[in-house]
This record gives structure tokens, sequence and C-alpha cells, in this order.
């Protein structure tokens, strides 16, 4: 293999696009996979995508995920991304379609069937049903819980009227939840018992067309306020409808699992020149293999 280049999936769970690479043989060093993320996810310069998986061996599961997000930071889980994950063992032969991996929230467990993908999620926690926030405009109530990464969840009257990116950055950067900072739902469930959900993502930074733990996180909020029952369908903003189950005993949740689909967009190879790009300050990082 020209080690110049570096072969890659392109898969999507969702609306939420990822990178994947096989890196059992280790054609990439562990210590570039955080600008390898920034650069290749970037839209326009280069490939694009939400985040950036690499997959490795494991001694405790079937193998072991490393996630960054768009930005080179590097995240416990993404729900949708495992999705993508488990597909991509199924259909590289790394792992049969019931199959357990590693990830920094845990182990997750994943069910393929076809193009649709359940995953067991690590138990949550951290649960506050409400939290005082003082925002630019006034004081806000905020529910909080961590599916895998922090979420904040808001009660949204009009989904398609919320400014996502505006109020989702000042509460994802807000002291408050300093200083790892946290994702921020806007939430609005519908009569017909439909839940949606919009997400500003951390790491991201800006609003994607879903977000596995974040619909997770909306759904287990408005099952504590006995709003809704599993399993809850979730409709994110790219209208592709994820699945949620639980058990419920009051505001404790467990046995979660998400369910929706993994597609695959394309493979290839990607060239050297899709890393090696001059920033708009002239800077071009080299040697990021």
């Amino acid at each position: 293999m020209d080690m110049n280049k570096i072969p890659f999936f392109k898969m999507c769970g969702s609306g939420n696009d990822f990178i994947i690479v096989d890196n059992r043989k280790k054609i990439l060093h562990e210590a570039a996979f955080p600008n390898l993320a920034r650069r290749l996810c970037t839209r326009s310069r280069s490939l694009g995508a939400d985040g950036f998986v690499v997959v490795d061996d494991s001694s405790t599961a079937d193998f072991k995920w490393h996630f960054f997000n768009s930005d080179g930071s590097r995240a416990n889980m993404c729900g949708n991304g495992a999705r993508c994950v488990a597909r991509f063992a199924t259909v590289n032969g790394i792992a049969g379609t019931d199959m357990t991996f590693d990830t920094g929230a845990g182990i997750i467990t994943a069910r393929v069937t076809d193009d649709r993908v359940s995953i067991h999620m690590t138990d949550p926690c951290g649960f506050e049903a409400e939290k005082r926030v003082e925002t630019r405009s006034g004081a806000l109530t905020v529910a909080c819980i961590d599916t895998g990464v922090p979420h904040v969840v808001v009660d949204a009257a009009d989904i398609d009227d919320v400014d996502v990116v505006g109020m989702g950055r000042e509460l994802r950067y807000h002291p408050i939840f300093a200083p790892d900072g946290t994702n921020v739902n806007f939430t609005f469930v519908h009569e017909d018992g439909r839940l949606f959900n919009r997400t500003y993502e951390r790491g991201v930074e800006g609003e994607t067309l879903a977000c596995g733990t974040g619909s997770v996180a909306a759904a287990l909020v408005m099952a504590a306020r006995d709003r809704l029952r599993s399993p809850v369908v979730v409709m994110p903003k790219s209208g592709e409808p994820l699945r949620i189950f639980f058990e419920q005993n009051g505001s404790v949740f467990s046995h979660v699992f998400l369910e929706g689909n993994a597609r695959v967009i394309c493979t290839g190879e990607l060239w050297e020149e899709a890393w090696n790009w001059v920033d708009p300050d002239g800077v071009m990082e080299v040697g990021s293999k």
C-alpha cells in the first residue's frame, strides 16, 4: 500500500457523517489522530465530516475505537458514530453482527441488521431535572444528563424557530458547565408522541443534522418528566428517525438502546493532499501520518 494514502470509509448515521479508518496494522501514528481529524473533517478543503473514527485492536472487546470531533478534540462517545463503526466492523469482517467495542465511555455492545444498527449505551449518569442558568436573555431552567458525553436539554415551544447556534453556543461555553462544556439540545414533544430534537454539538461547534447521544438525552429527560415512555421515536433535523429503548425507575435509567440507520456512502483512499493543505494564515501542517 502507498503509505502516502489512507484507505477510508465514509459513513452516515441518521444525518451524522464520519470518516472511518482501520488502523489495526498501525498505518497511522496515534499522535497524529487529532490533527488528521481536524484536517480531514474540514468541509470544502478536504473530505469533510462531523467526526473521525480510528479502529484499533482491543484485548477486551472485538475492537477499540478512537473518536474525534471535527475540531480534533477527542470524545468518549458518539451514538451515531458508534452505529456506523459497528456496521463498518461487520462489513470488513472485524466482528460479526453481534459485537462489543471499547470506547472512552466503556464497552459498547451492538447488533447489526442490514443497514440498521442497535447499540447498548452505557448507563446514563449525572441527571439533574432542573438547573438554573443565567443567560444574556434571562434565567433559563434546563435539564442535564450524561449519556456518554454531557448534555443539556432545553424545552422548545417552536422547534423550527430556535436559535440553535446562538443559544447553543452560549450554553455550551457557559461558566456553569466549565471546564469541559456541554452539548445542547432543544426539544419538542409532538402531539403524536414523536420527540423532535435539534443539537448544538460540542467539538463540531455548530448544529448537526443528528446527534445520537443527544437524542438519548432528550428522550430520557422527557421520560423522567412522565411525558414519554419507551420506546421513543426521535426526529432529528435530518428527518431520519432514531428509536430509543430503555428501562426506567423514576429518574434512574438502565438498558438504554439507540437504534437507527448506518449507511455506507463511499470507500476509497485519502491522498496526502487531503490533510496537507494551507490554512488561511498561510501555515501548512505536514507529517500528519
